[in-house]
C-alpha cells in the first residue's frame, strides 16, 4: 500500500466501509466531472500515431516500465517514438523537451527524467500543445502518451490501462471513496487493451477473471523483471529504499537476490529525499554493514545532488527493470500496435 493512500481503498468489502460510504456524495461529483471533461472535449489530432498508457486507479501499476517497453517495440520496427508526459512533480509547465544533462526531477518530474535516459521526452501540462510541438519537430514517428487515459485533450489511436495483478481495482469506488479515477464502466470505453502487471507471486486470479468478464477486448499479462543482477548482495545485509507508488514490488525483487538481511525503507511516491533522509539511510547502512539499493526512479531524483544526498546516490546500487510478456501476449500486443499504425496510415 502507498504511504499516502487510505488502507480501506483495498480489500474485500472495503467499498462498504464507513469512510467510503461517508464520501459517496463527493465520489459522485468527482465521477461526474471526470465524464463531463470527455463530453465537452474536442480532442486534438496531432498527425502522428498516439499510443496512450494509463491506469484506472490512482497510484503505481507499472505505467512507466510499459511506456519504455512500447518505445522499444516501436524502435524494433525502425520507428522513433517520443514520450509525452505531463511532468508530474516538476515545476516546468512546458511544453519543453527533457534534457537529462540540464534538468532535474524538480524541473520535469522523475518519470520523464527516467524515460529520457533512452528516448526523447516532451513534458507539457497542455498535452495538445506539447503533441503539436512534437509533430512539428521532425524525426518522430509516434507519440507514447504516459499517464493520459483520463485526459481527453489529445486524440489517441491506441490506449492501454495497466492494472496491478495484486491489487486490482481496489474497492471499486471512485476517488475519494476508492482508488478509481472515474467510474470503471466509463473507463472501459476509453481503452483498447488491459495489461495486468505482476509476477506469479503477485498474481490474484480473481482480479484477472473479473477484468476478462467485464472487458471484451484483450487482457494481457506482463511482469516487471530485473534487467541486471544484484548477485553481489547475496548473503549480505541490504537496505532497500524506495519512494514509489508500489514499493513492495521492488522489495520483493531485491529479496529474490537472496540477501542475508533485508531492511525495507518505504517513502511516499515521488519523495524528494532530504539531507536528513540521506544521513539516516547512510548511518543505518554503516551501523549494520549493509549495502544500499534503490530504484531507477529514486536514483534520478538524486541526480546532481550535493552533500549527504550525493553520498547516498554514490553509495546506492540501482536495480534496473523492464517489462516482460509471454510469447502469446507479446504477439497480441504487437498486433494491437500494428493495427493502430495501419489505421493512422489510412487517415
Amino acid at each position: 500500500m502507498r504511504l499516502d493512500e487510505p488502507s480501506w481503498w483495498y480489500g474485500a468489502g472495503d467499498g462498504n466501509s464507513l469512510p467510503a460510504r461517508l464520501l459517496t456524495p463527493i465520489e459522485h461529483i468527482y465521477a461526474a466531472l471526470a465524464e463531463r471533461r470527455f463530453a465537452t472535449a474536442k480532442p486534438y489530432q496531432c498527425g502522428l500515431p498516439v499510443i496512450c498508457v494509463g491506469n484506472f486507479t490512482a497510484g503505481g501499476t507499472g505505467k512507466t516500465p510499459l511506456t519504455r517497453f512500447l518505445i522499444e517495440r516501436l524502435g524494433a520496427r525502425g520507428l522513433t517514438a517520443a514520450c509525452l508526459s505531463r511532468g508530474y512533480g516538476g515545476s516546468l509547465a512546458g511544453p519543453v523537451w527533457v534534457d537529462g544533462e540540464r534538468h532535474t526531477a524538480r524541473d520535469v518530474g522523475d518519470e520523464p527524467l527516467l524515460i529520457a535516459q533512452d528516448a526523447r521526452v516532451m513534458i507539457g501540462r497542455d498535452r495538445a500543445a506539447a503533441a503539436s510541438l512534437i509533430a512539428k519537430s521532425g524525426g518522430i514517428d509516434a507519440v507514447i502518451m504516459d499517464d493520459g487515459l483520463q485526459n481527453p485533450s489529445l486524440a489517441k489511436d491506441l490506449s492501454f490501462a495497466v492494472v496491478s495483478a495484486q491489487r486490482g481495482l481496489g474497492n471499486g469506488r471512485v476517488i475519494p471513496a476508492g482508488p478509481l479515477r472515474a467510474r470503471f464502466e466509463f473507463q472501459l470505453g476509453l481503452v483498447d487493451g488491459i495489461v495486468v502487471m505482476g509476477s506469479d507471486a503477485d498474481f490474484d486470479a480473481s482480479h484477472f477473471d473479473a477484468l476478462r468478464s467485464r472487458f471484451h477486448g484483450p487482457v494481457l499479462r506482463a511482469a516487471v523483471v530485473p534487467v541486471a543482477s544484484l548477485g553481489a548482495v547475496a548473503g549480505r545485509a541490504v537496505i532497500a529504499y524506495a519512494g514509489i507508488a508500489n514499493p513492495e514490488r521492488f522489495f520483493r525483487l531485491v529479496e529474490s537476490f537472496a540477501p542475508d538481511v533485508l531492511v525495507r525503507r518505504a517513502f511516499a511516491d515521488h519523495h524528494e529525499f532530504s539531507e536528513a533522509d540521506a544521513r539516516a539511510l547512510i548511518a543505518e547502512a554503516d551501523s549494520i554493514g549493509a549495502d544500499l539499493v534503490t530504484t531507477e526512479k529514486d536514483a534520478v531524483r538524486l541526480k546532481r545532488a550535493t552533500g549527504a544526498r550525493a553520498e547516498l546516490a554514490q553509495r546506492s546500487q540501482t536495480l534496473p527493470i523492464r517489462v516482460a510478456f509471454d510469447e502469446r501476449d507479446l504477439l497480441r500486443l504487437d498486433a494491437l500496435i500494428d493495427g493502430a499504425l495501419k489505421g493512422v496510415a489510412r487517415r
